[in-house]
């Protein structure tokens, strides 16, 4: 076996801080595994503006203890240097995330830092709120979100003023994930880091302020019949209080998937959005004779629903027809503050603003970017991510976004109307917006960097029989966004087409977007350029 390969994982095991992957490791190597071994030490798990994310396994190149512990530790030379001094740590309930948990808390513990822990697992805007509740330098938060279940993950927030930047906690973005990268690249040992044992768990009074202060959302509660899933996540004991505090009625919960599982038996991939995920709140909903179903990804940061369709019976409501519902709702009593969406979501919202006359900035794809935006009102992507409510959680919160819905489908109702109603209006004044995500899977990343690489070297004048009129690529943008890696194609016939990597698995992601009088029209271009699109994409 390579001489160099098995000196890295001697020296790994002998500073691994888990006996466990410690054992796993030491098998591999008495084994003679190179190929295995090769896979868990093909460099550090890469730190991002999305934090780390990848498989729970051995090793520098996955989720673990000594990866967890290190990128603890480098995030301690960060704030050190920053002069900051207070973290807090939340978690999911996914495969190693209490285990994680207590490694970053107890190297921040060591660092000399004033730690807070959340109680037990709960959802992502609860630790975003208690961010900027406790007025943290930096949150974290042990999750994987909506990854399948081999995974975890290491998401990074920084405090309202630690970035020199007045706003509520949110997401980091460049270039704090490369000085951040640095830092953790330089931590050779963890063995030389101390290790504090004291840390205070936050008590129950900050979640019943979060629930008290998510619950003003919906000032008028509603009768609706409302099916719910947690998809196997940490969303329903809190979705529940908020409800209840709110004052609308019992929700009807799908068993099978509302207790934390992070085996996500039920479902392929435990996201909203994948095809079949929520058959069973479906079956629910007939059963029970519902008016809305109502789903979170396991962190409950993203928020999707299902709507009875007198055409097509029941459906998923797309990301962006979501983003319409809410914008337009949100624009008719709004007074002040800005919109604002990522470059991939639909132009509708632009739309909905100007008619309002309410600002407006499109922005990069991650919602650490819309929760750049000054004085937002509303901000939303596509992937099923909304801001409803920036001033108690400045980023994507799935629970408040699940409370409005059903505020404005409660409101609807007694009105005679429903939430398609509303999108039928806004759809007659702004022309029918039909969108849709073709993802592809790839084995590795590089798949992608070299299929946009023979995008820009060999552009193409015509993708399904029509002219490509144009490409912006994103990373040399004109329009003033930072640049990202992707591309923008305008297709004769009013089509726009973004190509780019997934930030967050091994996927290329399409998105596409036809602006026709109806449903029906929008409908058939998108029939027309699905395939030719997968085939351009392969």
């Amino acid at each position: 076996m390579n001489a160099e390969l098995t000196a890295e994982v001697k020296a790994w095991i002998a500073d691994d801080p888990d006996l466990k992957t410690a054992a796993q490791l030491t098998a591999l190597l008495e084994a003679n595994d190179e190929a295995a071994l090769q896979k868990y030490f093909s460099g550090f798990l890469q730190f991002g503006t999305a934090g780390l994310r990848g498989p729970v396994g051995p090793g520098p190149s996955c989720m673990n203890r000594a990866v967890v512990g290190r990128t603890a530790a480098g995030i301690s030379a960060y704030m050190k240097e920053r002069g900051m001094s207070r973290v807090v740590i939340g978690r999911d309930a996914r495969h190693g995330s209490a285990d994680f948990t207590t490694e970053s808390a107890e190297i921040f513990a060591g660092a000399g830092f004033e730690v807070f822990v959340l109680p037990r697992a709960l959802p992502t805007p609860l630790l975003a709120f208690a961010t900027h509740q406790l007025k943290c330098d930096v949150g974290v938060m042990v999750t994987a979100s909506h990854n399948p279940p081999q995974d975890n993950g290491y998401k990074v927030y920084i405090g309202p003023t630690a970035d020199g930047i007045n706003y509520a906690a949110s997401q980091i973005i460049n270039p704090t994930d490369e000085l951040i990268a640095k830092e953790i690249a330089a931590v050779k040992s963890l063995a030389s880091y101390p290790r504090g044992k004291s840390w205070t768990i936050v008590g129950e009074e900050l979640i019943t302020e979060y629930i008290r202060r998510t619950a003003l959302i919906a000032p008028k509660p509603g009768d609706l019949k409302i099916v719910y899933t947690a998809m196997h996540g940490v969303g329903t004991e809190t979705v529940q209080r908020v409800f209840n505090h709110a004052g609308f009625a019992t929700l009807i919960l799908v068993d099978e998937q509302c207790t934390p599982d992070p085996d996500f038996p039920t479902v392929a991939f435990p996201n909203p959005e994948e095809p079949g995920a929520i058959d069973l709140a479906i079956q629910k909903a007939r059963a029970f004779g519902a008016d809305l179903v109502i789903a979170n990804d396991p962190d409950a940061d993203r928020c999707a629903a299902a709507v009875n369709d007198p055409k097509v019976g029941w459906r998923m409501l797309r990301g962006d027809e979501l983003g319409v519902i809410f914008g337009e709702w949100i624009a008719r009593d709004n007074s002040q503050g800005s919109f604002g969406n990522s470059i991939v979501s639909s132009s509708a919202l632009r739309k909905i603003a100007a008619h309002y006359s309410i600002g407006f900035k499109e922005v990069l794809t991650g919602f650490k970017w819309i929760a750049k935006i000054e004085d937002l009102a509303f901000g939303y992507e596509e992937a099923i991510g909304y801001a409803v409510d920036s001033k108690t959680v400045n980023d994507k919160d799935g629970i408040s976004a699940a409370l409005l819905l059903a505020h404005i489908a409660s409101e609807l109702k007694a009105q005679g109307l429903s939430l398609l109603d509303l999108l039928n209006e806004v759809w007659a004044r702004h022309g029918f917006h039909g969108t849709e995500q073709i993802s592809i899977r790839v084995a590795e990343m590089s798949q992608i960097t070299q299929l946009l690489a023979g995008i820009r070297k060999n552009p193409p004048s015509l993708i399904a029989g029509r002219a490509v009129l144009s490409i912006d690529d994103l990373a040399d943008p004109q329009d003033g966004l930072p640049p990202t890696d992707g591309l923008r194609l305008w297709i004769d016939g009013g089509i726009r087409m973004i190509v780019r990597p997934s930030g967050t698995e091994a996927k290329m992601k399409c998105y596409i977007e036809v602006i026709a009088k109806d449903e029906a029209m929008a409908s058939d271009l998108l029939d027309q350029l699905r395939q030719p699109i997968k085939e351009f994409l392969a």
